[in-house]
């Protein structure tokens, strides 16, 4: 409804191309994370049609492609294999109806309206999250690379060290059909970026590696291809909704659900920034919930955004969703025309290209900028980067945003209070922070900026104590409010609990500059009848003038300061001026 009406012809050929480069790269891709998942390979492309085109419609992303992806395709397993044998019809039967319960969740959080919770994704958290998750996508496509035979799961440290057991086994053949690819594209991205050079680089590595295989032969070079893949499109399907499969299944679908929500929001974020626009999470998390539900239907298991094809996507030009449309709808012609040809499609080129679109989604610019600017930025950007490299990527999600949480509370649990005082220098005496100002002996003025909540109260409590400790004679407290723009009942009860020890102390408490929300709240928990109501004013020169009406004008009368009109107008002048009147 808001972008489809403004995509003109330039976008429907930008989008087309990468949506050509999307549907060619899901081939191998979904069989590799079919079979991960214990699902028959053709469930993997079939992930990739229908879920991907419901996804791009209905979600806020401009680049997000839906379908399977690697951790996905581990939590089914890992999830469903205690309920059945993998790869059965009553294993597949449960991932339909797991990956329906999947998308009604993500449905129902995205009409409650839950997609505020993306806002707890910070853009440290975002930047860390992508490089991690481009290292390791690199890391999985070594072997492919270098054509050697090792592990690609597990985490990078895990993959890099399996890699150096096998560096006296690299297959030159096959990096160099690999470096074909890379370099290529590399080199068409740089002086001819209007071309598609993913998917030209892509068929010049599949022609070096003809080239060589008919030199050579292929016992000698060993290349590896996709391989032919089936040429269906996906049948019609229907999870199981029994009460007892809802039941046992249920612990599940939500843990499941928390996470693509996460990987998918997290991955829509990441290229909405590099893209320079927003994404809307509860629309994501609507968009989210009808793929999967539809995928459910349409022989998918459970789908969300995918890192490699959303890369793939951004780098290869995409502006609209209709690229991931294109996608979907180019897979399934692909599947049906080209499929065969797949078997001529070298792994080594699928793995350059990957290295590509890894090395694109480092955003190095802002690595260096988070690295010389904010050392809380850097822990979170660090935590969340090796994360992501060491452990598993969606934990890095979780344990980025939880740093984020962890150091915003730190810090909003210490709000700035500053001494303030009257300015003499200037007509209206406004209240400053100047250490070289004198200040009442009888009234402290403090101004607080933050919020006054059960996180902050610990630190104000102290501030108060040291006030009355150090300077017992100043009996008047006055706290200028209008940094303040939240109370809750424990603050509010802090704030009472002082104006009750200021009144012992034969004193009182003030505060000065309140702001609407602020007296509702003091109000609502009734600490502003404790405080006084005529204790609390929306202005400074009132709020000075019922003050001193309270001073002891004894003390007054022996003060040579005249920190107030009022003292100056009652006592006159002081007989020789200070030297910051001067």
């Amino acid at each position: 409804m808001r972008w489809l009406p403004n995509v003109t012809r330039d976008d429907l050929k930008a989008d087309f191309i990468a949506g050509l480069a999307g549907g060619i790269i899901v081939l191998p891709q979904g069989v590799a994370f079919a079979t991960i998942a214990g699902m028959p390979p053709e469930y993997g492309l079939y992930a990739g049609m229908i879920p991907a085109i419901v996804a791009a419609l209905f979600g806020s992303s401009r680049h997000l492609v839906s379908g399977p992806t690697t951790a996905a395709s581990i939590v089914l397993l890992s999830s469903l294999s205690v309920y059945a044998t993998p790869g059965t019809a009553d294993y597949v039967s449960l991932a339909l109806t797991l990956t329906f319960m999947v998308g009604t969740i993500e449905l129902l959080l995205g009409l409650a309206r839950m997609g505020v919770l993306v806002n707890f994704i910070s853009h440290s958290v975002v930047i860390g999250f992508t490089a991690g998750a481009a290292l390791l996508i690199a890391a999985k496509q070594l072997k492919h690379f270098f054509g050697i035979e090792m592990p690609s799961g597990g985490h990078f440290h895990d993959i890099v060290m399996a890699f150096g057991d096998q560096l006296g086994n690299i297959n030159p053949y096959v990096t160099t059909v690999a470096m074909v690819t890379l370099l290529s594209g590399i080199a068409i991205k740089r002086w001819a970026p209007k071309l598609p050079y993913l998917i030209i680089s892509m068929v010049l590595g599949s022609l070096v590696a003809v080239l060589i295989q008919h030199l050579l032969g292929a016992d000698v070079t060993h290349i590896a291809t996709v391989g032919a893949l089936p040429a269906n499109l996906p049948p019609l399907s229907a999870p199981d909704l029994s009460l007892d499969n809802i039941k046992k299944l249920a612990p599940t679908a939500l843990a499941v659900t928390l996470f693509v929500l996460t990987e998918a929001v997290s991955i829509g974020r990441s290229l909405a920034a590099r893209g320079g626009y927003r994404i809307n999470g509860n629309q994501e998390f609507i968009g989210q919930g009808l793929s999967n539900i539809a995928g459910s239907f349409f022989s998918g298991y459970v789908a969300t955004g995918s890192f490699n094809r959303s890369g793939l996507n951004y780098e290869s030009g995409a502006r609209t969703p209709l690229a991931a449309v294109f996608a979907g709808v180019l897979l399934m012609l692909i599947v049906l025309l080209v499929a065969p040809l797949a078997a001529y499609l070298p792994k080594a080129t699928m793995a350059g290209v990957l290295f590509i679109v890894a090395w694109g989604l480092i955003d190095f610019s802002r690595i260096r900028h988070i690295l010389l600017t904010s050392r809380r930025e850097t822990s979170v950007l660090a935590v969340t980067f090796f994360s992501a490299l060491f452990l598993e990527l969606e934990f890095a999600i979780f344990a980025g945003v939880l740093l984020s949480l962890v150091l915003y509370l730190e810090r909003v649990s210490k709000p700035a209070i500053r001494r303030r005082v009257p300015d003499p220098r200037l007509p209206k005496r406004p209240l400053v922070t100047d250490p070289s100002l004198p200040e009442c002996p009888q009234l402290r003025i403090a101004r607080i900026d933050g919020s006054i909540f059960f996180g902050s109260v610990t630190r104000i409590q102290e501030t108060f104590d040291l006030f009355r400790e150090n300077r017992p004679e100043q009996k008047h407290l006055a706290i200028a409010a209008q940094g303040i723009n939240f109370v809750d009942l424990q603050g509010g009860e802090a704030l009472a609990e002082e104006a009750k020890r200021r009144a012992q102390m034969g004193g009182a408490l003030y505060i000065i500059n309140i702001k609407k929300g602020l007296w509702d709240a003091l109000e609502k928990c009734g600490c502003l009848d404790e405080i006084g109501a005529n204790h609390v004013f929306q202005g400074k020169s009132a709020a000075i003038h019922a003050i001193y009406q309270k001073l002891d004008k004894s003390i007054c009368a022996g003060c040579d300061k005249r920190i107030f009109k009022e003292c100056q107008a009652e006592f006159g002048r002081p007989e020789s001026q200070p030297s910051w009147q001067s």
